[in-house]
């Protein structure tokens, strides 16, 4: 069934305005790219013949609204993901948090965990685990609570422990987890230091005072008003001379908050709040 692009424009404004107005959750400023890909597959899933077909089922049916809000949630992630910016974070930034008595990192749109537990690994080879504390947020309660379970497929071990490897890693990958049932379980004790709690970052607010901000690839599904708007959440919620850490397909350079930050690695996204921003 072939659908005018305006007709399906409407469709979808008043399907995220109904979102917003029932339940609170606001993707009304994502990209539209993103949201019209998620849908599509819903749909086709589903068997709805139209957007708003759909919409009247997440109005009146909590248990699709949720299916739905799986749907939105940007759930792709992994141990060590991009091991150049993990051995950055190694050589240039721990030491830099280190001079701190104690530190606090938030990871924001954490999905189910991989890069918290990947970031608890490094503070405990730096030593700097019990000086530090971990947030990991995400709007979804259902990733948070997959997150907090620390158990990962055991099909997706073989490439997290070479992401590990070229991360620097100094122990054995195999010293972090026990097999059980198909299943990596995350030894306990990386668990110790970090917080999961739900945050929406389009309409919670300030998270701080941090020392350090990981967001990676999350800003991208959002539209350039949006995205400015989490960025200065994130100036506001560092303290000064704090880190904030992107994605790599991400950048300040179109943020009207761009000069509050120095670049620390280009490459690798990380930038530094200036002390006077």
């Amino acid at each position: 069934m072939n659908v005018h692009p305006e007709t399906e424009r409407i469709e979808l404004s008043l399907l995220l305005e109904a979102v917003h107005l029932k339940y609170g959750y606001d993707f009304r400023n994502y990209s539209m790219a993103h949201l019209k890909r998620r849908i599509e597959h819903r749909l086709s899933l589903s068997g709805f013949a139209s957007i708003s077909m759909l919409q009247h089922a997440v109005l009146h049916d909590e248990a699709m609204f949720r299916i739905f809000l799986q749907d939105l949630s940007i759930n792709v992630s992994e141990m060590f993901r991009d091991p150049s910016f993990y051995k950055a974070l190694r050589d240039e930034i721990l030491p830099m948090l280190g001079t701190y008595p104690s530190f606090k990192i938030w990871h924001a749109g954490c999905s189910a965990g991989q890069e918290v537990y990947s970031m608890a690994i490094l503070l405990h080879e730096a030593g700097m685990r019990d000086r530090g504390q971990i947030y990991a947020t995400d709007f979804n309660r259902a990733i948070l609570k997959q997150a907090q379970e620390a158990a990962f497929p055991l099909a997706q071990l073989k490439d997290y422990t070479a992401k590990y490897q070229q991360a620097g890693g100094e122990n054995s990958f195999a010293d972090y987890y026990t097999a059980n049932n198909k299943r990596a379980l995350l030894r306990p004790f990386l668990k110790e230091r970090i917080f999961f709690s739900e945050h929406n970052l389009v309409t919670d607010g300030v998270f701080g005072e941090m020392h350090l901000v990981v967001c990676r690839n999350v800003l991208i599904y959002f539209d350039r008003e949006l995205q400015d708007r989490v960025v200065g959440l994130f100036v506001d919620s560092l303290c000064p001379g704090g880190f904030l850490c992107l994605g790599s397909k991400e950048s300040l350079k179109f943020s009207r908050h761009a000069d509050k930050f120095e670049p620390v690695r280009e490459k690798e996204k990380i930038f530094r709040k200036r002390r006077d921003a």
